[in-house]
């Protein structure tokens, strides 16, 4: 079958990276998080895509399967789990260690099934395995962004799915007869060049996709461990599970040598390219769904008339981002309810300031939609601490079921998006995506010009609208 995206000779990885995530973006073919850049994308078919897993032989006839957090892999994490074998999922980042054992409740439904497969039930139904663990698995599922015909891979650029196999390949957990499935979209099969795959680079032995069963018959081979001089001190510090492995293979004798990895040229382009690529994107496709374009571009032309309004006051809020903490939000407050806002119960603040500094005059804001009543903001604010996502400003709205994130930019502002997938809090899934808007100060500067009546009917709101998020500090 001819691939859909063509790869020009001489192109990098990155640039095939680039090309896969502007197709699946210009062309749709994404589900929520989006946009897709710098992630392995959620593509629309992944569940039927990953049910596949279960057709391969080797599935029937394996008892520890080893599947990657990603949201796209959900499925294949919930068809291990059916086939009640032994679920083993990487930590995210490898931020706490290497993986953990997902361990469903005795008897469990499939509603509960498919709640432990989620990344929100990873971290709840696990059990840590430790690198001293005499684990064997027999089968690896992976994400991708791209990958061929022939088995070459290419991940997101960050390695974690490198370094994860050359870590059990270091304990004994994997070896040359251990299976690597990845599961991507039909557009994400493509002509990827063999002189791009490097000694660390896994390669993969079947890919899935919505429509087709690939064998690769690969022969390159798989990692045997992991390669320290590819490493450096700044990863160790980063990953403590390297570093421990490190130690241990210290101990053991061999050659533990870190290289003096210089920066290299190409991640730039992943923090400048998708960068543009997400301020630039309309992000219409998913709003057409949910109300159809007609009604954004009318709410489009309101938002435009609401910020020509309150300059002067957006103007104030940028210093203070609205947290209560200096002069101008004191007198807005007292202009409206006679007193300082910050009386109030610190659960019901309108802006919770995560940070002392004093805001940038430029952040990139993200939306979390979806909470549940009853959460206090101190819950939310533990649970991003948790996820290492805590941002420069949280700005409350729990009333109306959300929250904005002020980051200090676009990069930072995407790695709170990755680490909040699949967050979920009482039981209720939270919805993470870029806000509309991204500039903290213009969101809050007109709220307390609008008469309160106004705010009742929107309970549920469009994540990306300006004039709702201007509403914040009326709740």
């Amino acid at each position: 079958m001819e691939a859909v995206i063509v790869i020009k000779p001489g192109a990098s990885k990155w640039d095939i990276r680039q090309k896969v995530w502007d197709y699946i973006e210009d062309n749709n073919l994404a589900n929520f998080p989006r946009p897709v850049h710098n992630r392995i994308p959620n593509f629309k078919g992944a569940f039927t895509a990953c049910a596949r897993v279960s057709e391969l032989q080797v599935f029937t006839q394996t008892a520890e399967v080893k599947v990657d957090p990603d949201k796209p892999l959900e499925g294949a994490r919930l068809a291990v789990l059916q086939a009640q074998k032994t679920l083993l999922v990487p930590t995210p980042r490898l931020r706490t260690g290497l993986f953990n054992n997902i361990t469903p409740p005795q008897g469990a439904s499939k509603e509960q099934l498919r709640i432990c497969s989620s990344s929100q039930g990873v971290k709840d139904f696990s059990v840590p395995v430790g690198l001293d663990a005499k684990v064997k698995v027999d089968l690896v599922v992976v994400g991708s962004v791209a990958v061929s015909e022939k088995g070459f891979r290419i991940g997101k650029g960050e390695g974690y799915a490198d370094m994860e196999y050359g870590m059990m390949a270091s304990m004994g957990a994997v070896n040359d007869s251990t299976v690597v499935v990845t599961v991507v979209h039909d557009c994400q099969v493509v002509d990827i060049p063999e002189e791009l795959i490097e000694s660390h680079d896994l390669t993969v032995d079947y890919i899935l996709t919505p429509t087709r069963v690939i064998k690769t018959n690969c022969m390159h081979p798989k990692p045997q461990g992991i390669i320290w001089t590819k490493l450096d001190t700044e990863k160790l510090e980063r990953i403590p599970i390297l570093k421990k492995l490190r130690d241990l293979e210290e101990q053991a004798g061999k050659d533990v040598t870190l290289g003096a990895v210089p920066v290299p040229a190409e991640p730039g382009l992943q923090s400048g390219q998708p960068r543009r690529q997400t301020r630039r994107r309309p992000r219409q496709n998913m709003q057409q769904d949910a109300e159809g374009e007609s009604k954004q571009e009318k709410r489009a032309e309101s938002e435009q008339k609401a910020r020509q309004r309150p300059a002067r006051v957006r103007k104030e809020s940028r210093g203070d981002g609205g947290g209560g903490k200096e002069g101008e939000f004191n007198e807005r407050g007292k202009g409206r309810r006679g007193g300082n806002m910050k009386e109030k119960d610190p659960e019901e603040a309108v802006s919770e300031v995560m940070s002392q500094r004093k805001l940038p005059l430029s952040v990139t804001t993200v939306y979390l939609g979806g909470i549940p009543a009853g959460l206090r903001v101190s819950e939310l604010k533990t649970a991003l601490r948790e996820r290492e996502a805590a941002p420069l400003r949280l700005t409350w709205q729990g009333a109306q079921h959300r929250a904005f994130l002020d980051y200090i930019d676009p990069q930072a502002a995407e790695q709170a998006l990755e680490a909040l997938q699949d967050l979920s809090l009482n039981g209720h899934s939270l919805q993470a995506e870029l806000a509309k808007s991204q500039r903290g100060g213009r969101r809050s500067g007109e709220s307390n010009r609008r008469p309160g009546p106004s705010a009742a009917p929107k309970t549920k709101p469009p994540p990306e609208t300006k004039s709702d998020s201007n509403e914040m500090t009326e709740q």
